[in-house]
């Protein structure tokens, strides 16, 4: 046997064979896109609207900011309508957990007297109140 007998199989063994890692994949084209060597018509990859995925995620985005911005201004007419309905005798919890009756409110301060007894009074900033926890018609109804 020649030389040119044995390598002829072994040549046709290895352009069959999956290319290694790393090394490009050899295709048979006929020079024309979107052929291939047979004249079979293959889809031509990249061609469609870059913008598709785009589309779908801004409907989403301006609902997720939508609601996000609705439930920020309803938070904020919550927080003034509890500002604006604190008044003198009221017991209020502040955020530090710190519970008083109001005796005096200021503009952007609030006067709370923390223990009856020993007449200790602190005072708080207005957004460091959280809540009201009673008001004051109620406790004059207690005594």
């Amino acid at each position: 046997m020649s030389d040119l007998q044995l390598t002829a199989p072994v040549i046709g063994f290895l352009q069959d064979a999956p290319p290694l890692a790393g090394q490009p994949v050899p295709v048979a084209t006929t020079g024309a896109p979107g052929t291939a060597a047979d004249g079979a018509a293959q889809p031509a990859r990249g061609a469609g609207d870059p913008f598709g995925m785009m589309w779908i995620l801004i409907p989403f985005l301006v609902i997720m900011i939508f609601v996000s911005v609705m439930g920020s201004r309803r938070e904020k007419k919550k927080r003034e309508s509890l500002m604006n309905s604190m008044k003198k005798h009221d017991e209020v919890q502040t955020a530090g957990g710190i519970i008083g009756s109001v005796v005096e409110i200021k503009d952007d301060t609030v006067i709370l007297k923390i223990d009856e007894n020993s007449n200790v009074r602190m005072t708080f900033a207005k957004s460091a109140i959280v809540q009201i926890v009673s008001s004051g018609a109620a406790q004059g109804l207690k005594s």
